[in-house]
């Protein structure tokens, strides 16, 4: 059996277009020939939308890599959802021994814990689970990441 043959191109989905877009050189020289920032970064958030178990799923990976990391110190995880259980980090294959799961305790917050964790400096990730995030928390929390020599990870669960 034979399909009519058309000139007009198959339309791919707007998934496939941006590796199919010509080559970003020019934009990427740019990026790569212009000074780096004299201060790393040490806040970044991660937003995951969808069913509790699919974020979970998608979170594994990033932090098993965390609590491989080659720095001694722990990866501190505050006030998580109570879906992340150690029975789930067990199945994920974390390192269970390099990580502190904390709970806020009396009238202390999540984001007081955090900033203290941070502040600390014992742990070389805080991952926190704190919304909504105002302008002056998480400059808090990058004080606290930089007194700390630490890195502060936001995980935003919509």
């Amino acid at each position: 059996m034979q399909f009519p043959h058309t000139s007009q191109q198959a339309q791919l989905p707007l998934l496939f277009e941006a590796f199919l877009a010509p080559p970003l050189a020019p934009i990427l020289k740019e990026v790569v020939e212009s000074p780096w920032s004299a201060e790393p970064e040490v806040f970044s958030e991660l937003s995951l939308r969808g069913a509790a178990g699919n974020c979970l799923n998608l979170l594994a990976p990033i932090l098993r890599e965390l609590s491989e990391d080659q720095d001694a110190r722990w990866l501190t995880l505050i006030a998580p959802p109570a879906s992340l259980t150690q029975a789930w980090l067990r199945d994920a294959g974390l390192n269970r021994e390099r990580i502190l799961l904390l709970q806020p305790r009396g009238t202390q917050s999540a984001q007081q814990l955090t900033c203290e964790a941070l502040r600390l400096g014992r742990s070389h990730t805080v991952v926190s689970w704190l919304k909504p995030l105002s302008t002056t928390s998480r400059q808090q929390l990058i004080s606290a990441a930089r007194a700390g020599n630490a890195q502060s990870l936001n995980i935003r669960l919509g």
